[in-house]
């Protein structure tokens, strides 16, 4: 059965390919996990985000977006001192200002994924990629998303980070045309 290269790099990597990078998502729980992911990532592996996920939950309230927007000073000190996490004081401060940022999305859209999904209106872009080498780190629609996100407040979102929440939220199909995942995903979307 094939699979995107880069997911046969680790055991855990491989789980993450197979059952959730591509998988479309509509939950703002999640989609706020994936942001905040995505932010921590900001030159490092995805590997190494995902090594720590458990602990990003536990420290971060299961990615409560209400509680991270009211974490004070206490807390982000306590963050930075977390050996789980990714301690680095501009990504963990950015958190909080993302989620209160991500509250007022949800007040004025309804739901964060409501206004997340319209920069592909509602469905998710299928891709046919040959080649890992083939995907961008960017496109004119993560360009957008992220002048978006950077006008409403938020930090650790440009382009090349909008890119890969839209990968690993499902708003882009960029598993490989070998891949079993591409196929699936794409006929759960005719």
């Amino acid at each position: 059965m094939g699979k995107c290269a880069w997911a046969l790099a680790s055991p855990l990597e491989e789980r993450y390919h197979d059952c959730e990078w591509g998988v479309p998502v509509h939950d703002d729980r999640l989609l706020f996990e994936f942001l905040i992911l995505e932010g921590a990532q900001a030159g490092l592996s995805w590997a190494t985000v995902l090594k720590k996920r458990d602990a990003f939950r536990a420290a971060f309230d299961n990615f409560d977006v209400v509680k991270v927007a009211g974490y004070d000073d206490i807390k982000i000190n306590a963050l930075l001192n977390n050996p789980g996490i990714i301690r680095n004081r501009l990504k963990v401060q950015s958190a909080v200002g993302n989620a209160q940022a991500f509250i007022k999305i949800q007040q004025e859209f309804g739901s964060f994924d409501h206004y997340i999904w319209r920069f592909v209106d509602g469905r998710p872009l299928q891709n046919h990629w040959q080649h890992r080498q083939d995907v961008p780190a960017n496109t004119p629609v993560s360009d957008a998303m992220s002048k978006d996100l950077k006008k409403r407040g938020f930090k650790f979102v440009g382009t090349t980070i909008c890119y890969a929440h839209m990968q690993a939220t499902g708003m882009v199909n960029d598993h490989t045309i070998d891949c079993f995942r591409h196929r699936q995903l794409q006929a759960s979307e005719e």
